[in-house]
């Protein structure tokens, strides 16, 4: 899926000397309280990570309480959906004016009727309905359906939420496609798509915040994001954990 995008970034993590004890968790303890939320900084969602802490001494900074910053090196797997990228999603609710779709488990997006091509007819049910094909019955789309469609906007304010579009060539139901498209169906023999891969985390109650997987991810485009300082506040009940400033 082109929206996948995988990372390289170069950090400077300034810690707490209260998590001195145990630097490595408190580095991934940050970088997991970013999961599943959108960041101008990554420009993006972040799904996964994977850091090193490439040294094991800390520079201390001046002032009352001597944060000490940790240089990290970190792989990031980003959720970075743009205009004419094409995705992938199952579809959750639709009907005549529109379709409703989760991309990844996570993500909404939504096709409005205008963004519907006008070979699909919407034919009502007792229980629903589904957007049938005038040119062939068997291509249908209904609730549980997978579906590739075109990205016509992101809104990044509702953590990427995607406005779609079915108007495009190579879009519609997964499955007609993957039959009766020639190209996309070159495309998913070809193995150009990355169609396995997986993400774990796992969340605590206490912070809030999630272990990445660990695993490497294959990805059409790398994008390098340097200089960045991220400070790990003492937990408790009236302080957030995290503070991100730009270096």
């Amino acid at each position: 899926m082109d929206a996948l995008r995988e990372a390289e970034a170069r950090l400077t993590v300034y810690v707490h000397p209260s998590n001195a004890a145990d630097v490595r968790r408190a580095v991934a303890r940050q970088l997991s309280s970013l999961l599943f939320s959108y960041e101008d900084r990554f420009d993006g969602v972040l799904l996964a990570h994977e850091a090193t802490v490439e040294s094991e001494q800390g520079k201390i900074l001046n002032g009352l309480v001597p944060y000490f910053g940790v240089p990290v090196h970190a792989n990031l797997l980003l959720y970075s959906p743009k205009p004419d990228m094409m995705l992938e999603g199952k579809v959750e609710m639709l009907g005549k004016e529109s379709i409703h779709a989760i991309v990844l488990g996570v993500f909404s997006a939504a096709i409005m009727s205008d963004d519907i091509h006008e070979k699909f007819k919407f034919k009502r049910k007792k229980y629903g309905g589904k957007f049938v094909s005038r040119s062939d019955k068997q291509h249908v789309i209904k609730k549980g359906s997978m579906i590739r469609f075109s990205v016509k906007r992101v809104d990044a304010e509702m953590n990427c939420h995607v406005t779609g579009s079915l108007i495009p060539p190579h879009t519609g139901s997964m499955l007609w496609l993957s039959v009766h498209d020639a190209e996309y169906a070159l495309e998913i023999n070809s193995g150009k798509r990355s169609r396995d891969i997986k993400i774990k985390t796992e969340q605590h109650e206490q912070d809030h915040s999630a272990k990445s997987s660990g695993r490497k991810h294959k990805s059409k485009s790398r994008k390098r994001i340097d200089s960045w300082e991220l400070r790990l506040l003492p937990v408790n009940s009236h302080c957030r954990d995290t503070l991100l400033q730009l270096k």
